[in-house]
């Protein structure tokens, strides 16, 4: 059978852009620069004859696109997983593991070093998506997930806890002593989470802190990420989960406001099969991330 497919490397050009909105975050992540980008964007949308993307001060895709983009994400997933079955073959192979993207961006991936250096013999491949594998038919070793940890059938460690802190860039905490000062700055808010009832709106969490005042400066971004970067270049004020932002807390990138934290009843688990902790690479990995935790 003969397949119509366009270009694989433009689709996957496609999906790193729609997932960052971003060419410039699209070329970090495929090591190129964004100008290649743009040429892999334009190559796709000649072959399909449609504008994929929307140019401007914000990047904005078509809804024929968007409404697509979860299924061309789920097809590079299986292709991934195919690649990786085919290369592991058996229980020696890679030790494959799934993580929510933010959390291997921002928190697991910085620390990946350390472990590299004290297992040197074991090979980590890191799957990077927000859907929850099926450990039935899919070959994933363990699967780090984010919730309240009720997973059926499955050996559940709760990693670490969760809570929500205010941050924001050194040279704009300085100016907020107290929470009426946060009026005078922009304020973050992450769509995603919000729509999920995870992350208050700044109007009703600043009414709690007994503060009431002028309007709001608002900035939206669609997810907590897009936030957490936009706070770091000092464009405003947000809400993030403690675990993604650590980092840069500890690099001084970042710094929590008012030392104002919520406490939330979520956390990260380490999920995996019954029984599957008597691979030695398995327990290695997983000895290393409760160690992590506690840091």
């Amino acid at each position: 059978m003969s397949r119509r497919l366009p270009p694989l490397n433009a689709l996957r050009f496609f999906e790193t852009v729609a997932r960052h909105r971003s060419f410039v975050r699209a070329a970090e992540e495929l090591h190129v620069t964004p100008a290649a980008v743009s040429q892999q964007i334009k190559l796709l949308e000649d072959h399909l004859g449609v504008t994929l993307f929307k140019r401007g001060k914000t990047l904005v895709m078509n809804d024929s696109a968007n409404d697509v983009l979860h299924l061309v994400s789920e097809a590079f997933d299986q292709l991934e997983r195919a690649v990786l079955r085919i290369r592991s073959g058996s229980k020696t192979g890679p030790l494959i593991v799934s993580t929510p993207p933010a959390f291997a961006t921002r928190w697991l991936i910085p620390r990946m070093d350390d472990f590299y250096k004290r297992h040197p013999e074991i090979d980590i491949h890191l799957m990077a998506t927000l859907r929850q594998v099926d450990f039935s038919i899919e070959e994933v070793d363990m699967a780090i997930r984010f919730g309240s940890g009720e997973y059926s059938g499955l050996d559940t460690e709760r990693l670490m806890p969760e809570k929500i802190v205010a941050v924001a860039a050194p040279e704009l905490a300085a100016y907020i002593k107290a929470p009426a000062d946060i009026f005078r700055f922009n304020l973050i808010e992450d769509d995603w989470h919000i729509m999920r009832g995870s992350f208050p709106e700044w109007e009703s969490l600043l009414v709690t802190m007994g503060v009431v005042g002028s309007p709001l400066r608002i900035r939206r971004f669609s997810d907590t990420e897009l936030g957490i970067e936009a706070a770091i270049r000092g464009l405003g004020v947000t809400l993030a989960w403690y675990s993604l932002v650590s980092n840069d807390l500890k690099s001084g990138k970042l710094v929590q406001i008012l030392n104002h934290a919520i406490p939330t009843d979520l956390g990260y688990h380490l999920v995996m099969p019954k029984n599957r902790t008597v691979l030695t690479k398995v327990t290695a990995f997983r000895t290393w991330m409760f160690e992590q935790a506690t840091k």
